[in-house]
């Protein structure tokens, strides 16, 4: 049903004007008198997401135009062409614009994007206008970078009766057979025996825990994903209470990302050795759920009180991080919904990131703006460290308090990357709350674009 791919190149179509609110005069003064006429009649002034159809003498509408606003309204609000698509009659159609290079790309990728939608438990009815990529456009690449974010879009928008960690390796597994990865999973006594805080957080479901590794490439530099998926969360012994666990089906949308961001990577065949970490778990209530008060011993070795199990995302993280940093790798990358201390901070549009080299940081702001996939760096703030540090245990899970709550889960992190110099860590929410152009209410994705533009220049060998 979803609609993610463009026209054929042959395919017969229909012209669509891409019209801004400062060009509209002398675009107005473009068109035939009839045409002219028929526009200034259906008071067309270019607003964003505004359609007006073109008739000719018979009333078959042979071309439309569509709003792109002004400067600021295309500042406040990404993929406007997105809210053109579904105001438009089946179709092929084909851009006329003076749009060009990134504003060009967020164009095409919008169109795309509007094509998403989720199906599985309801009749939707899917977008029928079609687009022929324009030129000047890499249409694989946009192709291929839709299809990760409706990847990571169905994982997320998935409740957990659905996507529970059994349902996450299969997701897993179908990507890898995709591409040829190979793919291994730890589960049971030897997931208690090396993965210890993975297996302490999912204990208590009748949903085995595991890790989930996936590599992929045999030449170039080392990138390895790590993502959080714990499939529900109920809090654990600190219970959610139940506004609060409305959502949590979305708490594995860091593993959502990354899968995402290596179906871009692998369907690019770009030049990395990739390897995705991701421990899968569900956060339950049992008799034998880990408790308050407990101290767990991590696979680095390091022990950690627990002063709130709702603070079970850097547990089974830590774990997979401390996996990713044996081997020698050029980049490590996790991605989380780890804190609603990120969501305080910058709200539900921004993915704040922390980085280890000013220089990442740099290439991924630069990035993030050509492909407009916001992110803010937050910092790894060293004075904090102290507050991750309780006296009787190496670290604490849950710093009392409540300052800095995404900066300390981020320290916490860190410390489990000892070997590798470069590490990023992203706090996502994964959901967008109310519909925009390209991004339905729902799961979306968060930094993975921004990512995949930065990522070749980040990992030159």
């Amino acid at each position: 049903m979803t609609s993610l791919i463009f026209a054929p190149a042959d395919a017969a179509t229909r012209p669509l004007h891409l019209v801004s609110k400062d060009v509209l005069e002398d675009w107005r003064e473009g068109l035939d008198a009839r045409a002219r006429a028929f526009v200034e009649a259906s008071g067309f002034a270019a607003t964003a997401g505004e359609v007006v159809l073109l008739p000719d003498e018979t009333g078959a509408v042979v071309a439309a135009a569509g709003g792109l606003g002004d400067a600021t309204t295309r500042a406040r609000k990404r993929f406007v062409v997105a809210e053109l698509r579904g105001k438009l009659p089946e179709g092929s159609w084909a851009f006329r614009s003076e749009l060009t290079g990134a504003d060009l790309n967020e164009a095409a990728l919008g169109w795309l994007l509007a094509g998403y939608v989720f199906g599985r438990y309801a009749t939707v009815s899917a977008l029928k206008a079609m687009l022929v990529a324009p030129e000047g456009v890499d249409a694989e690449r946009l192709e291929r970078i839709a299809a990760g974010e409706a990847l990571t879009r169905d994982l997320i928008n998935t409740p957990a009766n659905d996507m529970g960690p059994d349902e996450l390796e299969v997701a897993a597994r179908v990507l890898a057979e995709a591409y040829g990865a190979e793919i291994s999973v730890t589960t049971d006594a030897a997931l208690k025996a090396n993965f210890p805080m993975i297996h302490a957080v999912g204990r208590a479901s009748p949903r085995a825990p595991r890790l989930i590794e996936m590599t992929w490439g045999s030449t170039g530099p080392h990138l390895t994903l790590v993502g959080k998926g714990v499939c529900f969360d109920t809090g654990g012994l600190n219970l959610k209470p139940g506004a609060s666990m409305g959502l949590m089906k979305k708490d594995m949308g860091g593993a959502a990302n990354v899968l995402g961001l290596a179906h871009m990577l692998m369907a690019g065949d770009t030049p990395i050795r990739l390897r995705v970490l991701i421990p899968a778990v569900e956060n339950s209530v049992a008799g034998n759920a880990f408790r308050p008060g407990d101290i767990l011993i991590s696979r680095k070795g390091l022990t950690v009180e627990i002063n709130n199990t709702d603070a079970e995302g850097r547990l089974v993280l830590a774990d997979a991080l401390a996996l990713a940093d044996e081997s020698p790798t050029d980049l490590i990358i996790s991605m989380a919904t780890l804190t609603g201390a990120a969501r305080v901070a910058v709200g539900p549009d921004l993915a704040p990131f922390y980085a280890s080299f000013g220089d990442d940081a740099a290439a991924l702001a630069a990035a993030a703006d050509a492909v407009r996939d916001p992110v803010w760096r937050m910092p790894f703030w060293d004075p904090y460290e102290a507050m991750i540090e309780p006296g009787i245990a190496d670290l604490d899970n849950a710093p009392k308090g409540g300052f800095a709550g995404s900066v300390t889960a981020a320290l916490f992190l860190r410390r489990f990357v000892t070997e590798t110099s470069r590490y990023m860590h992203f706090d996502v929410f994964g959901w967008n709350p109310s519909a925009e152009p390209g991004r339905p209410k729902g799961g979306v994705g968060q930094g993975i674009r921004a990512l995949y533009e930065a990522l070749p220049g980040m990992l030159k060998p």
